[in-house]
């Protein structure tokens, strides 16, 4: 038999392996955005909350916009009376996303062609706050429970397998477990998309320049309408595995920080690496409060990622999968 100790950390590190996906989930939709346009879109996590209050409001038959209507008409409209399987409200919910998309091509995105990165970025933070604010308005600001049918709780398979194997059973969570595969399959339909489609190829050429892709007749608006709908699903995706696990709330549009680090290890321009990235994060700030934390006060969860992220900062900038930009001056 193993000692107790390796056998804790053996547990603590499958557990950081199954929150690393779930980080990597967030990043992904990073990842795609700035493949399709040079610039980091501050408004994904927010993407993710209101894929995740979306989808809510249309299990439950919520009326969209009721605390405005009530307060402008004294009414007292809450439901339309009936709730919806979860497979229906996730497909409408992607359709809502896919027209999310479109709309911000069209009232953004299209008037900021050829403009400096910087500009972009700052439309992605007006965005955020948008939405934001918006999905409060739609679908109220309280926290709501989502289930769409996603196992939770301890795993008995891994636990069995494990208590028979090395004489202790690990806690690992099922909804973790779905996450990790959802990734898997994530990750690589959209790796073929990216490197064999014409789609994809021709996204890339987006990225590399504006004026050329159009020059050769790439449809500019297209592409951007296709990559942020890829972008709101990827969000929608994560919205429903955060919100499972830990409610919808307005703290989950924070997740998109925790997705910072997993980006530059990873690097801005790799799907793959958005997954590697998180796994390293996730393992490595469940070993280091296992190991470390003890000693230190704990919380080291909390600004571990941020420092592993400074380190790769100085000594790789473009991350492990990046690709390392050489301007001629």
């Amino acid at each position: 038999m193993l000692p107790d100790q390796i056998l804790f950390a053996l547990e603590v590190t499958l557990n950081g392996l199954m929150a690393g996906v779930m980080y990597a989930l967030v990043a992904l939709g990073f990842v795609l955005i700035f493949k399709a346009s040079g610039i980091f879109n501050y408004a994904q996590g927010v993407l993710a909350l209101f894929a995740a209050l979306t989808l809510v409001g249309f299990q439950n038959g919520q009326i969209p916009f009721a605390h405005l209507i009530n307060a402008t008409f004294g009414t007292n409209l809450h439901t339309f009376g009936w709730t919806l399987p979860g497979i229906v409200a996730i497909a409408l919910t992607a359709g809502v996303m896919v027209l999310l998309a479109w709309l911000i091509e069209r009232l953004v995105l299209k008037h900021l062609v050829n403009q400096p990165p910087i500009i972009l970025f700052m439309a992605t933070i007006g965005l955020a706050y948008f939405l934001e604010g918006l999905g409060d308005v739609m679908w109220g600001a309280d926290i709501k429970t989502l289930d769409v049918g996603l196992p939770q709780g301890i795993s008995e398979t891994v636990e069995s397998a494990t208590a028979a194997l090395l004489g202790y059973g690990f806690f690992i969570d099922n909804l973790d477990i779905v996450a990790t595969i959802v990734a898997v399959i994530l990750v690589a339909t959209l790796t073929i998309f990216s490197q064999y489609s014409k789609q994809g190829r021709a996204l890339r050429a987006v990225a590399d320049d504006h004026q050329a892709a159009l020059s050769v007749g790439i449809s500019l608006r297209f592409i951007w309408v296709l990559v942020w709908s890829i972008a709101g699903f990827v969000a929608l995706v994560a919205g429903i595995m955060w919100g499972t696990k830990s409610g919808v709330q307005f703290s989950l549009s924070l997740i998109a920080l925790k997705a910072l680090p997993v980006l530059m290890l990873g690097g801005f321009t790799s799907i793959p690496g958005a997954i590697v990235g998180g796994l390293i994060i996730g393992v490595g700030e469940k070993l280091f409060e296992f190991t470390i934390g003890p000693m230190i006060g704990g919380a080291t969860e909390n600004w571990f990622a941020y420092v592993l992220a400074l380190l790769f900062l100085v000594f790789r900038p473009q991350g492990l999968f990046g690709e390392k930009i050489i301007e001629r001056v």
